[in-house]
């Protein structure tokens, strides 16, 4: 059966889209007999990918070539980064400017300290969760961290609504990692941390959803605090919470889910296969939360079903989840892999896997079977 599908309720409206285009990329449903997509108007990401002019503008300073270059020629020198496309070309341009700012960081806090009495110590580091895109969903300890920042290292999945958010006398450094290529190492990244602490200056390190989840976080605070630095950790909604909320999913459930497991799609070494923990989340009782799993989930899904994870389990892709550019993908699992590919979803895109899916207002469930054992199953619960 079809039914009609509206957008997720609390989801901004897509941008204005040009009539000559509006027939290939507009709002649009697909129901079939086993999936169906929800694909909303994209225009520009709300992430900031390397072509990302916004984060080219609010970076700029970082590519001044001498102590004398105006505001025009960084500019210009970051505009022709941004055309090459040249990573490479990005990083030794910043590294001039990330010494004079060292260097400026460490005369302010000595003057301070001659001068005013000041204290001159080491400064702090915030690992701060951005959430799942929406900057709405930012909790205001967040808000206020990004408001007083003096340098701010931020990563790709951390969109330009929320760095409007960083004061127009910080500094804005951008550390973001992508599938085959890392901006800066995690070695680096903990080295940045340190130094610009060590110089008294106050820091924030942005990252997409929770930094402690899936989010490195838990190395950057244990490198930083045993060289003393003090690190505050301000909670962000992960993925999980955030995106199933959107979808009116409950990530547990009375008798329909008793727990919930968050798994990662990417092995430390980068191998092609690295969940091999299937044969432990194959628990139909269990919601699967995968982030970071779309290369990977060709591999997950057959596993999850030779375990014993039924073929019929409700599952859902979403792609740029709680922004405009929201996209999904609703299917059984044996059928996720291949409507995933056929909507071409890309990174960053979240994956739940469990029978809570089919509680979605957004599930279309060909097997009136499988529809009606949950609905059997809460009814028999709530008599209890």
């Amino acid at each position: 059966m079809a039914l009609a599908l509206r957008p997720p309720r609390f989801q901004p409206l897509p941008a204005p889209i040009p009539a000559s285009t509006a027939s290939t990329t507009a709002l649009a449903a697909r129901p079939s007999s086993s999936a169906h997509a929800i694909i909303c108007a994209a225009a520009a990401s709300p992430f900031t990918e390397a072509t990302s002019s916004s984060r080219y503008r609010r970076d700029a300073w970082s590519y001044a070539a001498s102590d004398g270059d105006s505001s025009s020629s960084s500019a210009a020198a970051a505009a022709a980064a941004a055309s090459s496309g040249r990573r490479d070309d990005e990083i030794a341009l910043q590294l001039p400017e990330l010494r004079r700012l060292l260097e400026a960081l460490r005369a302010s806090r000595g003057r301070g300290a001659e001068g005013e009495g000041g204290g001159g110590g080491p400064g702090r580091v915030a690992l701060v969760g951005t959430g799942p895109g929406d900057p709405e969903l930012l909790t205001l300890k967040a808000v206020r961290a990004i408001e007083a920042a003096d340098l701010v290292l931020y990563d790709r999945l951390v969109s330009n609504d929320v760095l409007d958010l960083v004061g127009e006398g910080a500094r804005l450094l951008y550390v973001g990692k992508t599938a085959g290529y890392h901006s800066r190492t995690q070695e680096e990244i903990h080295e940045l941390l340190l130094s610009f602490a060590e110089a008294g200056a106050n820091v924030v390190r942005l990252k997409g959803g929770d930094p402690l989840v899936f989010g490195r976080g838990g190395e950057e605070m244990d490198f930083l605090q045993q060289q003393g630095i003090r690190v505050e950790v301000i909670p962000g909604i992960t993925s999980a919470s955030g995106i199933a909320a959107e979808l009116g999913i409950p990530l547990t459930h009375r008798g329909v889910s008793t727990s919930v497991r968050f798994l990662t799609g990417h092995s430390r070494n980068g191998g092609p296969d690295p969940l091999y923990v299937a044969e432990n989340a194959a628990d139909p009782d269990t919601t699967l939360v995968v982030y970071m799993g779309l290369s990977t989930l060709p591999s997950l899904a057959p596993k999850l079903m030779k375990h014993g994870l039924p073929p019929d389990t409700p599952a859902v892709a979403v792609e740029r989840g709680t922004t405009p550019q929201q996209r999904m993908v609703f299917a059984m699992l044996k059928d996720l892999v291949n409507e995933v590919k056929s909507e071409d979803l890309v990174s960053p895109t979240l994956i739940i896997i469990g029978k809570v899916v089919a509680l979605s207002p957004f599930w279309i469930d060909s097997s009136k079977q499988g529809a009606q054992s949950i609905e059997n199953l809460y009814a028999a619960e709530t008599k209890r």
